[in-house]
């Protein structure tokens, strides 16, 4: 097999230690030689300084939780670095141990049969830690608001079905009268602001329970928390806002698209980058992102075409984007899911949907231009347009020739 660099390394990263094997191929004679450094900045520097002296100039290493990420970014600078799937180089069973995976790693990399996980560049991801970080404040804050509305439910308060959002204007108002105090249903409702569907009436029916001690201690607690936890995400905001100077032209671009909010747009940008050479086709993308049928054929049958677990980021983003974009009557996406929804379901549909957007975000940011819609009768026209081909090449073959002519 034709060796691709002969001078490179692989290394076996550990939270505490990092073994490399540096395989260097001289004509027909190949030498690994082994070092064993921990993950300290020292250690680090010194498997930079001992890769350099033994003349590698690829070096690949397995993406291992969070560990492989000080080691990429010390040798980033000086070698052209590979991160492989863990899952894609398992090695023989029976043969384990640091310095055979190494040396496994550092054969596979020689051979260029390591293909190379998408890391952005490191502005990229520290906004990429940005907005997961806001993802898993706003979950954090849901669970909180869901233990509120357990703590009144206990307490046989039926507020979360005569109001929307427990935590609102009207609502806190409510829940600060209670923590207080206060459990005259009639006293409780004067404090609602603006305009709610329910009427007075089921207002004051609704906030009719049994408050004790404990209950106005767990609701204190949980709407403290609630307000902290958005205090927090207020801060990430503005530092999300401040990291995505120099892409804001590309988020300008995406927020065009139906159902592409300010913060979808971030994430997209956040988690596929701007740079979309590093994707070899706008397929590779969809299959990067989990948005498409798995290859899994066996002796001529197709075994299954289920779309693969994804990382849960860029995934739900887009399927929640979908949902939105599906609602703008006479638009390209809601035609594609009424289409696809009376023949496959609505789940394979809005997955359609969200990799059509997806394929758009490819094109929209590598040339530059904003969305343009086909229109709802673009399928409709496709179609005809493939029939007509047909019955033409049908008649073609049983020697009949047609002038064609618009009606």
């Amino acid at each position: 097999m034709e060796v691709l660099y002969p001078h490179c390394a692989g290394l076996d990263v550990h939270a505490t230690s990092v073994t490399a094997c540096a395989r260097i191929a001289n004509l027909a004679q190949i030498t690994y030689d082994h070092l064993t450094v921990p993950t300290t900045t020292r250690g680090l520097l010194e498997l930079d300084a001992w890769l350099t002296g033994q003349g590698c100039t690829h070096v690949a290493m397995e993406a291992t939780g969070v560990y492989w990420k000080p080691v990429w970014h010390v040798l980033e600078e000086h070698f052209t670095l590979v991160l492989a799937n863990a899952m894609h180089i398992r090695n023989v069973p029976g043969r384990k141990s640091d310095m055979n995976d190494a040396t496994w790693i550092a054969d596979l990399l020689a051979h260029g049969l390591i293909r190379g996980s998408f890391v952005p560049p490191t502005p990229i991801q520290a906004l990429r830690d940005l907005t997961r970080t806001r993802r898993q404040l706003v979950h954090e804050m849901s669970r909180h608001v869901l233990r509120i509305q357990k703590t009144l439910e206990d307490a046989n308060l039926k507020l979360t079905h005569v109001i929307s959002d427990v935590v609102g204007t009207s609502g806190r108002a409510i829940l600060t009268a209670l923590i207080a105090g206060e459990t005259d249903p009639g006293r409780l409702t004067d404090l609602t602001r603006g305009r709610l569907k329910a009427p007075r009436a089921a207002l004051v029916e609704a906030l009719h329970g049994r408050v004790t001690d404990h209950h106005r201690f767990m609701l204190q607690l949980h709407l403290t928390q609630v307000d902290a936890v958005q205090k927090a995400i207020d801060a990430v905001e503005a530092r999300i806002g401040d990291a995505l100077g120099p892409f804001q032209s590309a988020v300008t671009l995406l927020i065009t698209m139906p159902g592409i909010s300010e913060t979808t747009a971030r994430v997209l940008v956040a988690e596929i980058g701007t740079d979309m050479t590093r994707f070899p086709s706008v397929g590779h993308l969809i299959s990067w992102a989990g948005l498409c049928p798995r290859l899994d054929e066996s002796a001529g049958k197709r075994r299954s075409t289920r779309t693969r677990q994804s990382a849960p980021w860029l995934k739900p983003t887009l399927v929640n984007a979908a949902w939105a974009a599906t609602r703008k009557r006479n638009s390209y996406l809601h035609a594609q899911f009424l289409r696809i929804k009376t023949r496959r379901g609505a789940k394979k549909a809005i997955l359609a949907v969200a990799s059509s957007m997806l394929t758009a975000a490819y094109f929209m940011l590598r040339d530059g231009v904003v969305y343009e819609d086909l229109g709802p009768n673009h399928f409709a026209q496709q179609d005809k347009e493939r029939l007509t081909k047909r019955l033409l090449q049908r008649l073609q073959h049983l020697g009949v020739v047609v002038e064609v002519k618009a009606a």
